[in-house]
């Protein structure tokens, strides 16, 4: 009866404690010289903290204008996510987002981007709202996947290839 009880607690305190996680995947396109990104955020989450950091109202997923809804999608993940490669900071460019079920996925692209030997990813995605807040980060180059976990504080993971 006592595990019973314990395993029934637990899964009380998981929905009343959210897990909050983001994934991002970098993958180096060889014949494009590109770094192609995603970014996956959970979709209230980030429209949450759009509405905070730029005191408005919108929708994100019915925006009335959508254009302005990238632009504080955009300026966020730049001030949120960047990558060097090789030591050298990397121009990411966003693209766009789609909904998919509950998630934002973001897609932003760095051009002239030659075979990475080393790949910095700095992400604090929603660091500032979720003390709790996990980003996933993959990279991908020359087909070898590495990923790393990062757990709130901790903003930077360094890759090899």
């Amino acid at each position: 009866m006592g595990l019973l009880l314990c395993k029934w607690w637990v899964g009380i305190m998981l929905m009343l404690h959210p897990f909050y996680a983001s994934v991002t995947e970098i993958t180096h396109n060889a014949a494009h010289k590109e770094l192609e990104v995603s970014a996956r955020i959970f979709t209230d989450d980030l429209e949450n903290t759009l509405k905070k950091q730029f005191k408005t109202s919108f929708d994100i997923i019915r925006p009335a204008n959508r254009k302005q809804v990238e632009g504080f999608i955009a300026a966020y993940l730049q001030q949120h996510l960047s990558v060097k490669v090789d030591g050298k900071p990397v121009a990411l460019k966003f693209i766009g987002y789609k909904i998919e079920e509950d998630a934002v996925w973001s897609f932003l692209v760095a051009e002239n981007v030659a075979t990475p030997r080393k790949v910095e990813v700095r992400n604090d995605v929603l660091y500032e709202q979720h003390a709790t807040q996990t980003n996933m980060v993959h990279v991908i180059v020359g087909g070898k996947r590495q990923s790393y976990k990062l757990d709130n504080p901790q903003a930077t993971a360094v890759f090899g290839f």
